[in-house]
């Protein structure tokens, strides 16, 4: 989840920085701008002040007089500092385009263009309006126009063309700052939303770690109500409430099985013994006895069946450092004779490796993989116990070469009173690999079925070769070195 709300958190605030940004960064360009404009503005006021004083010369009929010549003089001499000094050219020009002074000497108006649209304008009584915005990557340059007035009349125009490179530089400056912001602004942001999807989505994580370990078993698991939302804090305080009754229906359920079974086996006991009495006073091998008394024996394993399943359900398992190799090992050596009987080769390969482990759940549930598979295998075929060390899990695999189980059948095998179709004469309750599971659950194991080619069954008991591989919640007690 945090994959797919980041991204959105970063997509929006980046959004938002560059709505504020861009126009930020457009102010900067336009104040830069402005302040180049004044600046020229305040520089044709002054140099229309000087012209004004070589057209009232030139009025008093004495054009060549030695002031008026000493004035136009001064004027060339401020446009040509002027231009010395900061580039800019710049000039005064009568209305019918002839100069009264500039610079450089070779600058004259253009038939076309910016500076002759700005002088146009500056004919008409009025100064040039703004030119347009130059933006860092354009070379334009900015033209300001204003008229030389005397009496109410339009006597000459002072334009100036200013280049635009270091204006262009800092309005670069500008944005450079203006990104450098940006970026911290949005490194700041994406910290945030960093801690922001961490404060909200970390009771998500427990609350889905927690709903792993209870679909696994752990019924006691529940969530820590503290951090995050309050819509998410009453979250797992509802959700603490639902596996708390949960769990109680689950134990009330295990206690009747338990109390039921228990309750049961004397009564039962006591009817097989009165059965057994009422045999001897029938003629022998009476048929319908030795049927009841079948059905009676079997009653009583279905009895003995369900309280070790509901034992096994809440047991606590004893682990400790074992010998796998050598517990299958023994478990091959114990079912042989069995396997021998029935004409099965029960075979073993069990090197030497150890795992975290309660030793007495272990064999059992060997017992009941391995008695499986002995009673599956027909006469002549052979059944195979395999130990192996798998990075942070070792497995014992016993496969057989059985009849095997179809995939709709895989999916169930190993549930309660479940048996296939094709095998409901076989001896047994169907409830001994759902007490193998559930030990193994307890600590931290496992039990899983396969296909075994070309025919028959594979089952597989896993156990944690250490305290970091058990899955989430760890086993139901701490282990024992």
């Amino acid at each position: 989840m945090r994959t797919r709300l980041l991204p959105l958190l970063i997509v929006l605030m980046a959004a938002v920085l560059l709505a504020l940004g861009v126009p930020l960064a457009v102010s900067v360009a336009g104040a830069q701008q402005q302040k180049v404009v004044v600046d020229r503005i305040d520089d044709t006021a002054r140099f229309a002040a000087l012209a004004q004083f070589v057209t009232v010369s030139s009025d008093t009929g004495d054009s060549a007089s030695a002031s008026t010549n000493e004035r136009r003089q001064t004027l060339g001499r401020e446009l040509e500092s002027y231009y010395d000094v900061y580039g800019i050219r710049a000039g005064v020009f009568y209305g019918t385009d002839t100069p009264m002074a500039h610079a450089p000497r070779d600058w004259f108006l253009p038939e076309t263009g910016e500076v002759r649209e700005a002088f146009e304008e500056a004919k008409l009584s009025r100064r040039s309006h703004d030119p347009r915005q130059v933006w860092p990557w354009q070379r334009n340059r900015l033209v300001v126009a204003s008229p030389v007035i005397r009496d109410g009349d339009v006597v000459a125009v002072v334009v100036t063309d200013s280049p635009t490179g270091p204006m262009r530089s800092r309005i670069l400056h500008g944005w450079l700052i203006v990104g450098a912001g940006e970026v911290a602004a949005m490194l700041l942001a994406i910290g945030a939303a960093l801690r922001l999807t961490g404060w909200v989505l970390r009771p998500v994580r427990v609350l889905d770690a927690t709903t792993h370990e209870i679909a696994s078993g752990r019924l006691k698991s529940r969530v820590a109500v503290a951090g995050g939302p309050p819509e998410l804090r009453r979250l797992a305080g509802a959700f603490n409430e639902m596996a708390d009754n949960v769990e109680d229906v689950l134990e009330q359920q295990r206690a009747f099985v338990a109390d039921a079974s228990h309750q049961l086996r004397n009564p039962l006991a006591a009817l097989l013994l009165r059965i057994e009495l009422l045999g001897y006073e029938l003629p022998e091998g009476n048929e319908e006895i030795a049927s009841v008394q079948n059905e009676g024996k079997r009653l009583a394993q279905v009895l003995d069946d369900l309280l070790d399943l509901a034992l096994a359900e809440h047991a606590e398992a004893d682990l400790r450092v074992t010998d796998i190799g050598a517990l299958a090992a023994e478990r091959v050596a114990a079912w042989a004779p069995t396997a021998e009987a029935k004409g099965v080769r029960l075979v073993g390969d069990c090197p030497a490796t150890t795992a975290w482990a309660d030793p007495v759940t272990l064999s059992s549930a060997l017992d009941a993989v391995i008695d499986n598979a002995v009673k599956f295998t027909p006469e002549g075929e052979s059944v195979e116990v395999t130990v192996a060390a798998d990075g942070d899990t070792t497995t014992v695999v016993v496969t057989d070469n059985g009849p095997g189980l179809t995939d709709e059948e895989l999916t169930r095998v190993g549930d309660r009173f479940w048996r296939s179709g094709r095998h409901q004469n076989v001896k047994g309750s169907g409830l001994g690999l759902s007490i193998s599971r559930a030990l193994l659950a307890a600590g931290g194991g496992s039990l899983a079925y396969d296909h075994h080619e070309p025919r028959g069954l594979r089952a597989t008991v896993t156990v944690p070769r250490s305290p970091n591989s058990w899955p989430p919640g760890g086993p139901e007690n701490p282990p024992r070195a």
